[in-house]
Parts: C-alpha cells; structure tokens; sequence
C-alpha cells in the first residue's frame, strides 16, 4: 500500500482528492492538513465520504509527513514552495496542484504570482505533470507540479496539431468557459448564485496566470507558438469547455478524414483522452466526476481555420484526477488505478 497525505484538504480539490483516492485499490490516506480545522472529522465537514474517509484534520507537521510516501499539497498557490525541500530531503514524493512548480522561467513566475520564488533549486527539479507529454520523466520525478485546468484542456487539444506542423503557431484563439468551482470554495461575492446564475461572463482577459502556462508548454513544440487566451465563467458547478481556433498552414492539404485518424493515432495509447467522430461537439456534463478529456474537432473549409473542442471536468483532469494519475506513476502502478470512474449523467 502506498501511504498518502493531504496538505490543505478543505477546499475543492483537497475533498475531490479525498473522493477519489478513498476508493483508490492501493492507497492508504494516513494525514491531512488543516491549521483551521484541527481535531474535525473529515467527514463532518464532507458528509459524502462519511464510512469512507476516517480521519481528522492536524496541524500541518513535517513528523506527520515523514510516514507518508506520498505527500500531495492542495494549498493556494505560494505555500508548496516554502516546505517542499524539507519533504524532499525526506524522501517524500511531492505533487502539487498549485501554481509553484508551473513556470520555469521564475522572472515570469514573479510576475503573475506577484512574488519572488524561495526555492528554485525545487522549480529546476519539478516534472511537469502532463502525462500525455511527460509520462517517462514523471515515472522517475520526486516533485511534479500539476498542470492547471485550462491549460489542460488546451494543450490537450493542440498537442497534435503542433507536434505535425498543421497549424499557424501564432494563429491560436483560445476561447473557454469555466466551472464556478474553478474559484475555489472561500466565499465571494463574484461567485454566488445569485451573481453567476442565468449569466455568462469574461474574465481576466487582459491577463490570466494560465495564460504563460499554455505558452510554456505550446512552445516545446513550436518556438513561435503564441495565442489569445479568454476564460470565461459559467453558472455551473464542474466542467471546462475549451473552443480553440487556429489557422491551417497554407501549403498543408486538409483531408478531414487524415485529420481524424492523425487524432486518434495520437491518442490511441491515452486510457483518459476520448477522440470524437469528426463534427463530434463534446460535453461538459459526459466528463462530470471523470479523469477523462473529450476531444473533437471542425474544419472551417472557407476560411481554412480549424476548431478544436476540448472538455474535462476541472476537479478531476483538471486537478485531482491528473493529480492521482501521477502518482500512479510515479509509484509504479497501473496507471488508470482508482480513475475508472464514468461521467455523469444527468
């Protein structure tokens, strides 16, 4: 069994971390974090997991840490980094589904995070935790940092495209629409019900902390790769849906029916990416509580532009899911373990 602990479990993810690894065949949770919340019960706080999740919340500790092999931070972003090197030293794994371990230029980090980094030597360490780009490196990591959410259903979407130099590299419109449990689960008045109910809003369109994220990863592909970034939030609880546009290469031919196969034969291998039938408009709610991202595409035959529709549920591939399929294999296991949960329906 793999012993697992939780730093910071009373948020979305932390809970959905719970959800998922408490049915996980080969885990056994054996800590989980909360300055605020010390001698609660998890399941007082979470009744779902009520005869699943017997624990209560401590007080964050590096001596609670040390029996775990496994340790996963679902804290805000800025807290992972100034305790990951003592973990490490331990001999713990460390996944985080922050921000801290993202970006590897830390002069971009310090301007979107709005802070210096106090632990580089951890950046140049961490893997970056897409396992449909980095499943050999994570296999062997000790630090991994989690992708986002948007950036997930975005790069996931473009990842064939620019690996076969189809698309226009400085073309990509990215325009995605986003769960309210996206925000995190402290109140605010931008997302109660009644501010996000019955209405559709942009966000953030000057600028959002994915947006360098998306760009990092789209240019390991292709240097030039650029785009336009638009998050939107959606009177929902879970799901992103990704609308991606990009211009085709003039001299590239575009045979629909190639296209398709190219996608599935990038994929085929992929246990989580599900690959349409061309003019496929995949849902939001077919992913709900799932590790698995739906993929479609279009082609625009008159102004020679692609669309790409890409969508995940932000809790589970957008954050723990991914998180826990990391883990799996960085502790060797089967890969899909504890992850074989169907979206649901309605």
């Amino acid at each position: 069994m793999i012993n697992v602990g939780i730093i910071g479990g009373t948020g979305y993810t932390g809970v959905e971390l719970l959800r998922l690894l408490a049915n996980h065949p080969q885990v056994e949770l054996k800590v989980i974090t909360s300055r605020s919340n010390v001698g609660m019960k998890v399941s007082d706080m979470f009744p779902n997991l009520r005869g699943k999740v017997e624990l209560e919340f401590t007080e964050p500790s590096i001596q609670s840490y040390k029996k775990c092999d496994v340790v996963f931070f679902a804290t805000p972003n800025a807290i992972a980094m100034h305790q990951v090197e003592e973990l490490l030293a331990a001999g713990i794994k460390v996944i985080d589904l922050a921000a801290d371990f993202r970006l590897k230029d830390l002069d971009v980090w310090a301007k979107w995070y709005g802070t210096e980094h106090v632990s580089p030597s951890s950046v140049e360490k961490a893997v970056y935790g897409l396992p449909e780009m980095n499943r050999e490196q994570i296999k062997t990591a000790q630090l991994v940092a989690n992708p986002g959410c948007y950036v997930t259903a975005v790069t996931l979407g473009l990842l064939p495209l620019l690996q076969h130099k189809l698309i226009k590299p400085d073309s990509i419109i990215a325009d995605c629409k986003s769960a309210v449990s996206g925000a995190g689960r402290s109140a605010s008045i931008g997302t109660a019900m009644c501010e996000v109910s019955e209405s559709v809003k942009a966000y953030a369109v000057s600028g959002h902390r994915h947006y360098p994220e998306i760009k990092q990863n789209l240019r390991l592909l292709d240097a030039r790769a650029d785009l336009v970034f638009v998050p939107h939030l959606m009177p929902m609880i879970r799901g992103i849906h990704a609308t991606i546009y990009a211009d085709v290469l003039p001299e590239v031919q575009v045979d629909v029916s190639d296209l398709q196969q190219l996608f599935e034969a990038y994929y085929v291998d992929e246990p989580f990416i599900d690959v349409m039938p061309q003019g496929s408009h995949p849902e939001t709610r077919s992913v709900k509580g799932a590790n698995d991202c739906r993929i479609a595409f279009h082609y625009l035959q008159g102004s020679n532009k692609l669309v790409i529709l890409s969508v995940i549920d932000n809790l589970v591939k957008g954050a723990a899911g991914q998180a826990i399929q990391n883990m799996n294999l960085m502790m060797s296991l089967e890969e899909t373990a504890g992850l074989n949960g169907i979206g649901l329906m309605p």
